[in-house]
């Protein structure tokens, strides 16, 4: 399925959201496959791209969580006052 995506950022914060919602089923899986190393391996590489991407949107376009605020440009704390992506801010 191929999307139009109107800007870069709806497209990255679109990749965020697929990746976090990988990042829960792993995490579901591993809750009754403890020992499967092969899904922990998955999970751990689908956890390091979604930080990368989050730090990567925060430095573009501001901080989605308060835990990549310190990736952004700015030189003031607008985590309070920047348009959240549901609020248009994306688009």
């Amino acid at each position: 399925m191929s999307r139009n995506y109107q800007s870069e950022q709806a497209k990255l914060l679109h990749n965020i959201d697929l990746m976090g919602f990988v990042i829960v089923e792993m995490n579901l899986y591993l809750d009754t496959h403890p020992d499967d190393t092969e899904a922990i391996d998955y999970l751990r590489h689908y956890v390091h791209m979604k930080n990368q991407a989050m730090r990567e949107y925060a430095s573009k376009y501001g901080p989605l969580t308060v835990s990549t605020a310190d990736a952004s440009d700015c030189n003031e704390w607008t985590w309070a006052t920047s348009p959240m992506p549901w609020e248009g801010g994306c688009y």
